[in-house]
Parts: C-alpha cells; sequence; structure tokens
C-alpha cells in the first residue's frame, strides 16, 4: 500500500523536516527577523478611548467602572486590560506567516503554577479567554511588551530592561529549537514542572527570595476549594452561604428581587447539570456527587471585569467536602478581527479547546456551555474550577535578576505551548541560532511600553474629564 502524504485527521500536506527548514529560512525575506523590532502607531489607530467604549457596549454596565478603575492605577494594570487595543496594533506588523494556537493575552501575569491532575505544581500559560489561532509572534510580542512594562514599573534602567526582554526571547528561540528536534510525542508530553524553577530560583537568588519562593509554592498547594470556601462562605442557619464583599463579590441573594432571582438561580443550576456534558464520561460521574448550594456575581481580573461571571460553591458528601466552580463569560476573541474566526460557534469551546490545546495539563472540570439568562438572552461560557493550587510571582517584587529568569522561563513556555499546534521545525529554522530576534524584540518592547503609557494617559484624562465614569474596587 502506498505511504500516505497527509495527516490522518485534516488531511494536511505532509512536509519532510528538510522541507520545513527551508521554509523557515525563506519566511526570512519576506519578514526578516530585525524587523520584529519595528512598530509605530498606524495614522488611522483609532483613539483609544474610543476603542475601550466599544469594547465596553457588551459587558455588564455597573462593572465597567470598576475595570476603568483598575486600568488607571498604573501603565502595567492598562496593559492587562487592553489586549482588544494591542491586538489592532499588532495586526499591521510583521509576520513569518507561520501560525499557532494563541494564548491571545501572553503577559507575564498569565504564567504561574498550576496544579496537574496527579496533585503535581507545573508551570504553565493560565488565561485563554482570547485564544484563537494566529501568527505567532503576536503572543511573544505581548509577553515582550509586558515585561518591559512591568520593568519600568519596577524602576529598572533601559539596560536592566533590555536584558529581561531579550533573555525571554531568548528563552523562547532555544527552547523552539529543542521542540524542533524532538518527536512529536514527546512535544505533547512536555510540561514545567517547578523542579526547573526550583533550580533556577534557588541556584541563583539570594537567602530571602529563595525564603520567598519556598513559602509560595507551599502556598500554592494550599489554594484549593477547601481554602475557597474557609475565605469565602461563613455559616448561616447551619449551612455554608458566600460571604458578600460588593461589588466584587455579590450573593444572589443580594443581587436580585426574589422573583428574578428564583429565575436565575434555576439557569444556573441548570447550566451546570447541563455543562457536565462537556466533560468526560468519569468526570461527569465526579461532578454528579455534589449538589449547588450557593452562588454569587465575582469580579474578576482586569480586563475580564465587566464579563458575567459567577461562582458556585457545590457541597460533596457533607460541607467539609466543597467544590467551587466558575461560570465565566466567553466573548468572541480581540484577535478574530485579524487573525479570522474560530472553527468553534460557541466562544467557550473555543476557549476550552484552546487551554487543552495550550496547557501541558489542566483542570479537569474544564467545560463549556451556552445559557439562556433571565431576559432571553443567550451567552456563551466557560467553567472551571475556582482554585486548584493556583499561585503566582508578584511582578512588583521582582528585581532585575528574578525577572530575567522569570522571563526566560516564560518564554520557554510560551514555546512549548507554541509548539504542539505550529511547525516548530519551521519557527525554530526562522529564528535560528543568533540573537537577531531577541534584540529585535527588546527594540519592539520598548517601543509600545511607550505608546502604553500614551494610551494610560489618555484613560486618565478621559476620566479626569467626566468622559469616563472609574471606581476604586
Amino acid at each position: 500500500m502506498a505511504e500516505s502524504r497527509r495527516g490522518v485527521v485534516t488531511g494536511r500536506p505532509y512536509l519532510t523536516p528538510e522541507e520545513r527548514v527551508k521554509r523557515g529560512r525563506s519566511a526570512r525575506r519576506d519578514a526578516p527577523r530585525s524587523s520584529h523590532g519595528e512598530w509605530e502607531p498606524a495614522p488611522d489607530r483609532r483613539p483609544v478611548i474610543d476603542q475601550l467604549e466599544a469594547q465596553a457596549s457588551t459587558s455588564v454596565a455597573d462593572l465597567v467602572p470598576i475595570r476603568y478603575g483598575r486600568m488607571i492605577e498604573s501603565p502595567f494594570r492598562f496593559y492587562r486590560g487592553a489586549a482588544s487595543i494591542m491586538a489592532a496594533d499588532l495586526a499591521s506588523t510583521p509576520r513569518s506567516e507561520m501560525r499557532a494556537q494563541l494564548c491571545g493575552d501572553a503577559h507575564l501575569l498569565n504564567f504561574r503554577l498550576l496544579g496537574s491532575p496527579e496533585r503535581r505544581l507545573v508551570f504553565d500559560i493560565n488565561d485563554f479567554d482570547e485564544t484563537l489561532r494566529g501568527p505567532w509572534e503576536w503572543d511573544v510580542k505581548r509577553l515582550a511588551a509586558s515585561l518591559a512594562i512591568a520593568g519600568r514599573e519596577n524602576g529598572f534602567d533601559d539596560h536592566q530592561r533590555e536584558i529581561v526582554v531579550r533573555t525571554m526571547a531568548g528563552g523562547y528561540r532555544e527552547a523552539m529549537r529543542a521542540f524542533a528536534g524532538m518527536t512529536s510525542l514527546d512535544v505533547w508530553y512536555a510540561h514545567g514542572s517547578t523542579e526547573r524553577i526550583r533550580e533556577l530560583y534557588t541556584d541563583q537568588l539570594d537567602a530571602q527570595r529563595r525564603k520567598n519562593f519556598r513559602r509560595m509554592l507551599e502556598k500554592a498547594k494550599g489554594r484549593d476549594s477547601l481554602q475557597a470556601a474557609e475565605k469565602l462562605t461563613t455559616t448561616v442557619d447551619g449551612r455554608p452561604r458566600i460571604v458578600a464583599d460588593p461589588p466584587l463579590v455579590v450573593p444572589l441573594a443580594d443581587l436580585l428581587p426574589d422573583l428574578e432571582r428564583g429565575e436565575v438561580e434555576a439557569w444556573i443550576r441548570d447550566l451546570v447539570r447541563r455543562y457536565s456534558r462537556s466533560l468526560r464520561s468519569d468526570l461527569r460521574m465526579l461532578l454528579d456527587q455534589y449538589r449547588v448550594v450557593d452562588m454569587a456575581r465575582k469580579v474578576v481580573g482586569v480586563g475580564s471585569v465587566g464579563t458575567r461571571c459567577w461562582i458556585v460553591l457545590l457541597a460533596g458528601s457533607d460541607e467539609q467536602d466543597p467544590l467551587f466552580l466558575q461560570i465565566k463569560e466567553a466573548n468572541r476573541s480581540v484577535l478574530a478581527d485579524y487573525a479570522g474566526e474560530s472553527p468553534y460557534a460557541h466562544q467557550g469551546h473555543r476557549v476550552v479547546a484552546g487551554q487543552r490545546l495550550m496547557q501541558a495539563v489542566g483542570d479537569i472540570l474544564l467545560g463549556w456551555k451556552r445559557g439562556e439568562d433571565a431576559h432571553g438572552g443567550s451567552h456563551d461560557f466557560y467553567v472551571r474550577q475556582l482554585r486548584d493550587w493556583k499561585g503566582i510571582l508578584e511582578s512588583r517584587t521582582m528585581v532585575p535578576h528574578s525577572m530575567r529568569i522569570f522571563g526566560e522561563l516564560c518564554g520557554a513556555t510560551l514555546a512549548r505551548a507554541h509548539a504542539r499546534s505550529s511547525d516548530r521545525i519551521a519557527i525554530a529554522s526562522y529564528l535560528g541560532k543568533g540573537d537577531g530576534f531577541d534584540r529585535a524584540l527588546a527594540r519592539f518592547a520598548e517601543v509600545y511600553a511607550d505608546q502604553n503609557e500614551r494610551d494610560h494617559q489618555a484613560l486618565v484624562e478621559a476620566v479626569d474629564r467626566g468622559r469616563i465614569r472609574a471606581q476604586a474596587a
């Protein structure tokens, strides 16, 4: 029987490793690696306030001022909420025309410690609200700019920031070259264990920072549903209830009048039941051992403020067996206007599929469902555990040396995530052995950090003039 030259699932043409290497090298002609250092705002760039208001038009109105209140706090907080602005800016930048599944919002605080199903801590990407297939360069550039912006916030000088960004880009490049030499199965099995993180941090940091790092590891293991229940609930008439912390956490009983509350409660219970169909059969059996106890609206993050987000408290064998689920609205990716639409009609399915593709290990209860709200509106949601051994390395406490180490880890982790869904051999060939791409990314990061500061100032001025209302929370 003749050997097929096409993929067994999609039927895409098969290229030999030699052909893929050639593809990567030839891409340098149309998009030289040095060209990635270039960026300037387009002549027809929309005013930043117009862009923010357009995005807010689909958000929960009473939460939008909280989002603006968080974004005006600093240029870095602004950047975290400005993924849609940067998506438009990246659309005109050079690209090698090699695509991967993108995080879509790959700033440094979206890389953190997570719990694997085997109860090991791993280092991986955390947030996939904007995930979509697109040019791999876009994720790397968003990560690069975030490091430069965070470095400015921490008072790093120009040279220190350049070293941080170049090290991240080098970490991405070297990891992609390593993945290019691995089998496809070995790439799939690769994951970011905490051993490499522990090695870097314990070998290269002073005693106090090593102590802080070890404390953070232990704290991450304690961030689970039991800890969430201790922090977020109280006992009322012998039953656990979510504690109100308005406007960030508002129990359903405090949010709506009795009649409407009953409708929304029934809707959320039904959504939890029906979302289970997106899980494996064994995990549906696990979820069936729980019952819904209470629910609340919750404000999360910076860029996500304004989306419909609920937390649901469930109990298993008794109240000492809690499970917290987060039901989060999934809207169209901010990349879609520039990278093309998702093949998934359901935006929650898009988020879950992207997360499963990019993460080495993931939340066993991650799933999706479309829901009709009490007013007949239709919204797409994805569901995950609220807390599952999550730990974050705070950028505000990083000195140049520790941010350089962290950036290298983020770059290598992003390369692993991209290698699963891209032509890793062609991308590695395009990047090459030299540091030309690394140096270009450092230039881009500084130029874009300047633009981000101007955009942040525009928002501050709009708030001062009263055009936009901001609320601290």
